[in-house]
């Protein structure tokens, strides 16, 4: 997404999930944005408060820059009392300028279908991106044991996609609380190192 500074300026609003991704980028270049913004993590769990946190959050951004750049998958919001009224939708209504990336989700933005198929062989998989297990806490905070256990140990495994190396450093600086992850979904977690091409690629994508 990198771009000379002679074309408009970009902003970019994103899940409070993909954070360390982002500011990764950032940090090595390839994203060139005029300012960050977030979410807090994981609120396709309370869309009301997806909408009015994404709707803020596209207004701070336009005011630093002319076009937007929001980091939300297809399916991370759904408005219950619309059904047909989705993210798209939602940022349709406030105004031209912004683009979404091009992806189903969070995961999908770390590895496509195909290399998604490729780590899972032919196990169920519960997949997983650092920013969840750095808020897991956070994002099921509603949920029971008893929703936990009927939605976890349904799969074999849960493969975190770790293109920022967090795992590594929360197994020697956090170990319980991967741990407490771990036990509470019932399933182990598995990290799979990706790169972040595919993101970066997708802000580009969004950005032209």
């Amino acid at each position: 997404m990198a771009a000379n500074r002679s074309s408009p300026a970009c902003a970019v609003v994103s899940c409070g999930t993909l954070r360390g991704e982002l500011e990764a980028l950032e940090q090595d270049g390839s994203l060139n944005a005029e300012r960050l913004f977030f979410t807090a993590p994981g609120l396709h769990e309370a869309p009301r408060q997806l909408e009015e946190q994404l709707v803020r959050q596209l207004a701070k951004a336009r005011e630093v820059a002319e076009k937007v750049i929001v980091v939300y998958g297809a399916r991370c919001f759904v408005d219950f009392s619309n059904p047909s009224r989705d993210v798209d939708a939602l940022l349709r209504e406030q105004g031209r300028g912004i683009r979404r990336v091009d992806a189903l989700n969070c995961v999908d933005m770390l590895a496509d279908a195909r290399d998604r198929e490729r780590i899972a062989g032919r196990q169920r998989i519960y997949w997983l991106t650092p920013g969840w297990l750095r808020h897991w806490r956070y994002i099921f905070r509603d949920w029971d044991s008893g929703k936990a256990n009927e939605t976890f140990p349904q799969n074999d495994r849960a493969v975190l996609l770790d293109g920022i190396g967090l795992f590594g450093q929360w197994s020697t600086e956090k170990p319980e609380e991967v741990l407490a992850f771990s036990d509470w979904m019932k399933i182990p977690i598995e990290p799979v190192g990706v790169s972040l091409d595919r993101l970066r690629a997708l802000l580009r994508q969004a950005a032209q």
